[in-house]
């Protein structure tokens, strides 16, 4: 039986001592009305759930809207953990037929297996896409025939890595970035399309499930070879959109189904793909201008509109 000296100085109460330090010194700047957390790398509803308390005892009343990405228990709301992977498949699934490239039987890679990728794989699949490669930190694997993913989740869960499995070849994992697929979505790191490959990745549409995985040269690139980038700010805003929804529950203290979430999620995500598409054809930008140029027009409206004062 572990002492009490190793409980205490194991790798959860570590992180929960830092999390619960971390939350106590910007207390002043986050609150209802201020900042609200919500989780990113290296996070999660447990995570969340620390910061909750943790604001919550030194105001002296539980505030459950503090904080996104909780537990369900504690006011969070269904669907967020797979939120930004439903996005970025509402998305796809839209620029892939914008293209007019049914995503029945269309193929696709997804570079990142974590809480982006892992779920948009997934997603994808589930919706007839054939997923024919992914990758992790350690590498990638490729079948022509598509993954099967109920086998390398199995895989993962015993290694801890995508690498090794019995069900698909081994594939560098740059390598995937550049296979032959109607879509690819990067969904790791930022800046993995550059310069130096993005004369070389032939994906008909790309859409960013990252932060940042183009750069501006590699968006030239692509733009003078014909292909669609849907850019990060509108690609995987879902994760923001059900943080939204986690808020407004908990300020109603009324919660919704997973149906309803579900539903309210994809009429957003649809919507604002719908309004970046036509700002793009009716003024001859590029996506991510399109959805840059929206954002700004709606903040300087709402400025003009509330005024100056004094």
């Amino acid at each position: 039986m572990a002492s009490r000296s190793t409980r205490a100085n194991s790798p959860s109460r570590r992180l929960e001592r830092v999390t619960r330090r971390y939350t106590s010194e910007i207390l002043p700047i986050i609150g209802p009305e201020k900042d609200i957390p919500a989780p990113d790398i290296g996070t999660d509803e447990r995570t969340m759930a620390w910061m909750m308390d943790t604001y919550s005892v030194n105001v002296g009343y539980t505030v459950p809207g503090i904080v996104t990405g909780k537990p369900i228990s504690l006011g969070g709301s269904h669907g967020r953990a797979s939120a930004t992977s439903r996005g970025v498949t509402h998305v796809a699934l839209a620029a892939l037929r914008h293209r007019r490239i049914t995503p029945y039987g269309a193929t696709a890679a997804v570079q990142g297996f974590g809480k982006v990728g892992h779920d948009a794989a997934i997603f994808l699949a589930d919706a007839g896409v054939r997923v024919i490669a992914v990758s992790d930190q350690y590498g990638a694997v490729y079948n022509e025939r598509g993954i099967d993913f109920a086998g390398l989740d199995a895989h993962v869960a015993a290694t801890g890595r995508v690498v090794g499995f019995a069900g698909a070849d081994p594939l560098d994992g740059d390598a995937l970035l550049e296979l032959d697929v109607d879509l690819l979505v990067p969904a790791a790191v930022e800046g993995v399309l550059h310069a130096g490959n993005a004369s070389r990745v032939t994906a008909r549409v790309i859409v960013e499930g990252a932060n940042g995985p183009t750069s501006p040269a590699a968006d030239r690139i692509f733009a003078a070879n014909g292909q669609l980038v849907v850019p990060d700010i509108l690609a995987n805003a879902g994760g923001v959109l059900v943080s939204y929804f986690e808020w407004v529950q908990g300020n109603q203290a009324y919660w919704w189904n997973a149906a309803e979430v579900e539903q309210k999620l994809e009429e957003r995500m649809l919507a604002a793909w719908q309004q970046v598409v036509e700002t793009a054809a009716s003024r001859d930008l590029s996506l991510r201008a399109a959805a840059t140029v929206l954002a700004v027009e709606r903040v300087a409206e709402a400025h003009l509109l509330r005024g100056l004062y004094p």
